[in-house]
Parts: structure tokens; sequence; C-alpha cells
């Protein structure tokens, strides 16, 4: 993997949305994502270079037996328990399959070595976690390589299900929704958030196509413009078109509030849909609130598309357009769950892409009857450019991934010689289909984008955004009545929304 190189520019007063503004083009070239033991061991070389300012710790043990890391860099080390100390906590690989933050996270850590300037810019501790989910990253290493073949992107990619997501499996409770099942990884990343008490929270995610997108737990109005200017400034757009989240607050174009569970629940509920049988665990977010913390996500596309932040008015209605996404999941669910049905009892091997598959695939049903109920409750107006690429891409992404999940589940069964002929024969009639969605996907998904133009979008966002949270001048009183429930083991759960 390519090493990071540092801007030894240090943000002067006035300056710094310049400084931010310039550091997005800092991330040398890359044509890979590392894997999980490559980036383990970028972090490990860093920190032999500097063992003054780097310390490597381990806080927490993955489901399958694998050591969970973060990587300290400071030039005090202060006390983890000192409530006077200033931490800044960054997190990658919460979804396993959504890669540019290693490189991020390993720029930002080799930049804060370097640049001695930064590092009194800011002050205090910075733990970086390169990678929470290690155990699903390398379900996805398939696809690290080539990350602008597409095809090769859907036949290796795994997500896991709802219940074993890191970022959707802290605890929650509201209502009538329980949830405890929290995973070792979580519970690791719910001790580090304990100990340090973050001023400032990032989880380092990624989208799959069109435009830049951002989620702050509370408004900043001073930084919208700057996260707005830094993608712009390397000629990427932003995401203007239908959100990923309907109900989450929009605090500026492509700036939203993050995705709350309670605010899901309460959505859900209004439109007719049981959010029991819908949501999983609250995010880290959600868990950090107790502490007053800045969180903040920048969600950047692997591909882009013109469509992405066309705002000009089409001839088609707003409510057509989420019809015919809507109608699509739907039909796209009954394909997969008819294939399930037919295999399921053939199916001898529990492999991750099975649990998942028969997670999303149900929702992606659900999803679509909540859509439907979205769309007779709206406005009957033109929609947008990017509000019909959204809702395309968003069809075409679904049926890329959980086809693709479905097919790797089968493929396990072919290559351990346990596939029935029942099974062969669906897995030939998949294949089939799923090279036509493949077809179909190639020219709505857009035009690949650089790693390092990707990673430094993220990067230089994540530096404006801990400025931001430096400079407040009092953390907020977390909300007392909306405390989730202490970690425990699970009695019920639910699967995830988004």
């Amino acid at each position: 993997m390519a090493t990071a190189t540092s801007d030894p520019s240090v943000p002067a007063s006035g300056s710094t949305r310049t400084a931010w503004t310039r550091s997005a083009r800092t991330v040398p070239e890359t044509h890979a994502y590392p894997g999980v033991d490559e980036l383990l061991a970028s972090f490990r070389t860093l920190a032999t270079a500097h063992p003054r300012l780097v310390t490597e710790r381990r806080i927490g043990t993955s489901r399958l037996g694998e050591p969970l890391h973060c990587f300290t860099v400071s030039d005090d080390r202060p006390a983890a328990d000192d409530p006077d100390s200033t931490s800044y906590v960054v997190v990658g690989g919460v979804h396993p399959n959504e890669p540019v933050g290693a490189v991020t996270a390993l720029h930002l850590a080799t930049t804060l070595c370097e640049d001695s300037s930064l590092r009194a810019h800011f002050g205090g501790a910075w733990h970086i976690v390169p990678c929470i989910d290690p155990d699903g990253a390398r379900l996805n290493e398939g696809w690290f390589a080539t990350p602008s073949d597409k095809n090769r992107y859907g036949r290796h990619f795994y997500r896991p299900a709802g219940e074993e997501q890191v970022e959707w499996t802290f605890p929650f409770a509201y209502k009538d929704a329980y949830f405890d099942r929290v995973l070792p990884e979580t519970q690791a990343l719910m001790r580090l958030l304990d100990e340090t008490r973050p001023r400032f929270l990032t989880t380092l995610h990624n989208c799959e196509t069109g435009g830049v997108y951002y989620y702050l737990n509370r408004p900043a109005p001073s930084l919208y413009g700057l996260l707005h200017d830094i993608p712009s400034s390397l000629g990427i757009p932003l995401s203007t078109g239908e959100p990923e989240a309907a109900h989450a607050p929009r605090y500026a174009p492509a700036v939203f509030g993050c995705i709350d569970m309670r605010d899901t629940y309460d959505y859900l509920e209004r439109l007719g849909a049981d959010p029991t049988e819908e949501l999983a665990g609250a995010s880290s977010a959600a868990y950090v609130e107790r502490y007053g913390t800045f969180c903040f996500v920048t969600e950047v596309p692997h591909w882009t598309h013109p469509d992405s932040d066309d705002n000009s008015p089409t001839l088609e209605s707003y409510r057509d357009v989420v019809l015919r996404r809507a109608e699509g999941m739907a039909q796209t669910s009954r394909y997969l769950n008819g294939i399930l049905d037919a295999v399921g009892p053939h199916l001898s091997i529990r492999t991750p892409f099975l649990r998942a598959v028969r997670d999303f695939v149900p929702s992606l049903a659900q999803l679509a009857g909540v859509e439907q109920a979205r769309a007779h409750s709206t406005e009957d107006r033109p929609a947008t450019v990017a509000e019909r690429y959204a809702c395309n891409v968003t069809l075409h992404s679904c049926r890329i991934r959980y086809g693709g999940m479905l097919l790797r589940a089968l493929d396990a069964e072919l290559t351990a010689g346990t596939a029935s002929p029942d099974v062969r024969t669906h897995h030939r009639e998949l294949s089939r289909i799923y090279d036509t969605w493949e077809k179909e996907a190639e020219p709505v998904s857009g035009s690949p984008i650089p790693i390092a133009t990707l990673a430094g979008i993220q990067y230089a966002c994540l530096l404006a955004a801990a400025d931001h949270s430096r400079r407040e001048t009092r953390r907020p009183e977390p909300p007392a009545s909306r405390e989730a429930p202490p970690a425990a083991t699970a009695r019920a759960s639910t699967p995830e929304v988004t």
C-alpha cells in the first residue's frame, strides 16, 4: 500500500478553511484497498518509526477470535480516564464493504506523526481503530485489489446481516423496541468510547455511487460551506437527490442529521409498519450522546454520475419515481425469496452470505411497502433528475448486492461438493439473471473515482469537523430521558432497516 504523505502547512487563524480544503489533495495515489493484514502491518510500521508518538493496544476480540487494535497518536499520552484530556476517535471498517476509511485512517495517522504543527493544532490524543470488523472485511478482500471492476465488486461483495453490523448493534430501548444483543466488536468500541469520552467521533463510511453527503449529530452551520467546497475542489459532486433515510433531518444540501433509531421507529410507525420487526440496535452516535461528543460522517461514493446533483425537474412525478423503485424492490425480493424457498431445504452450509441474504431479502419487501405508503402520502410534484437517479441506482444496488451474496452462498455448496441437483439448477438460473442485472447496472452506476480522491475528501472533512469540535466552547448536555439499555446478553433482536 502507498505510504501517506503529510501537508506540512499549519492551519493558521483565519485560514483553516483554505488549509482543510488543500489537505484533500495530500493522499498519495493508490489503486487498491489494503486487506486487513496489510492495513495492520502499515500501522505497525508507522508505530515502529514513531515509538514516542504511537501506542498500539488491543481493545477487544472479534467473533472469530481476531484481536481488535487501536493505535493512539499523541505527544503527551494522557490517561484515558483524564476528564481534562481531549480525545478524538476515528473508527474504520464499521461496515466491512466500505474500505475507503482504511486509506483515510492510515493517512491521518501518518500525517499526525510527520506534522508536529497538526498535532499541536488539535492537542490531545487521536485514537484510531483501523478496522473494527476484520471478519467481515476479509470477506470483501476479493474485490479490494480491483475496486473499479464493478462485476468483481458485486460477485465478491459482503455486508453482514443487520444484527451482525457493528454500527447498528449498540444498545437500544424505545417504546416497544428493545435490543441488547451487543456484538463483541461493538462492546470493544463501547469500552473505548467510555474510556476516552471523546470530544469528536467519526466512523469512516462510503457509499457506492452518486455524490458526497454527510451526517452530523447536531447542527453546525459554520461547517456546511466547507463541506460543500472540499469535494467541489476535487470535481466530485454532492448527492442532492433522494436521501438515504427520508426521515433524517436535512441541515443543508447533502448535510443531514445522524440517523436515529428512535426517529426511525416513529417514522415507520406513522407509515403503518411494525418498527419492532425491522429495527436492530442504535448507532455509535446515539451511544456517545451521554458525553456530548460531536459525531460526524462523510459518505463518499466509489463511482459518480452527473445526474447525482442535477436538480432540474423531470417530466415524471416524484410519487411515480418512488413507486417504481418500490415495485422494483418488491419484484427483486419475490425473485430472491423464491430461490431461497426452493433451495433452503438443500443447503447445508450456514455461511455469512446466507445469513445476510435471509435478513436483507425479506427486509427489501418490507421496505418496498414502506416506500409505497410514503409515496402515496407525499406531495405530487415533479421529481428532480437527482431524485430519479437516486431511486433508480438504489434498485440496481440492491440487485447486485443481494443477488451477489446469494450466489456466494450457493457457490459455497458447489465448492464443498454438497450441492444437490436443485441447488445446481437454481445456481444456473440466478447466474443467468445476475448477468442481466450487471449489464443493466453498468451505465447507471457511473464512473470510478480515484481512491486518493475519496480518501482525501474524507480526510479533509474529518479534520474540518474535528476542528469545529475543538472550537465548540461547551458540549451540550445529553437528553437524560433517552438512555439506551446497558450491554447484556440478548433476549430478542430485529433486523436493520437501512
